[in-house]
């Protein structure tokens, strides 16, 4: 059934990013699921399976709900780096798209909310590629070049909106653009998954809290 799947895809991601992919073993996943280790090989072929299977349902979160001949192989994940790499590609170019505009239809919330549910949404394989990006050299290459874009990207729309006269001036834009998107990643995806107290905050409390303070903070 799927839900011991869903159930099994969780307990790894948690793992998986607490104490690393390559310190993670079979048994210590089916240990936090509460099965069997005979029982996760029924619907995984390996831990490399589940890893991919984690890593697919982020880009493309329907994914779960399919019906999977199992075990899970990874025939059905040739050529999921690239298509990470491809949604990389396409969420900077969404993300960036106001600024081709003057922006009139655009707003310092409606960034903040924007940029909280790019997080949100990719939380687990952005949080994974951090965690082992020593096991995954390609995918962290790109994972960086993406914050990087990110980042510019922040500071393009702050800066036009301090211009326009709707943010305060910063006299460090940069980190003070970085400081932001720390408060949104942690209330997007650590708080989740990697922080020394997870705590399960529902996401729309959790953008709520980030709005209120950092819209009151830096909005004029």
């Amino acid at each position: 059934m799927n839900q011991r799947i869903k159930d099994i895809a969780d307990a790894a991601t948690r793992l998986f990013l607490r104490q690393g992919y390559a310190k993670t073993q079979i048994s210590h996943i089916a240990k936090a699921v509460g099965v069997s280790v005979g029982t996760i090989y029924l619907d995984f072929a390996g831990k490399k399976e589940i890893m991919h299977f984690i890593l697919k349902c982020t880009i493309a979160p329907s994914f779960v709900e399919h019906e999977f001949e199992r075990p899970i192989t990874d025939d059905l994940f040739v050529g999921l780096e690239n298509e990470i790499i491809t949604a990389f590609e396409k969420s900077g170019e969404a993300f960036a798209s106001p600024l081709q505009g003057n922006l009139e239809d655009y707003d310092f919330e409606s960034l903040i909310s924007d940029a909280f549910d790019i997080l949100a949404q990719y939380a687990a394989g952005c949080l994974f590629i951090e965690k082992n990006q020593y096991e995954f050299k390609n995918l962290a290459q790109h994972y960086m070049a993406y914050r990087k874009q990110f980042l510019n990207t922040m500071m393009r729309y702050i800066q036009a909106f301090i211009d326009r006269g709707t943010v305060r001036p910063m006299e460090q834009l940069e980190l003070s653009t970085t400081l932001i998107i720390e408060i949104l990643s942690w209330w997007a995806m650590d708080i989740r998954y990697t922080s020394f107290e997870t705590k399960e905050i529902p996401m729309d409390l959790a953008k709520q809290i980030c709005m209120d303070n950092i819209v009151s903070a830096y909005k004029r």
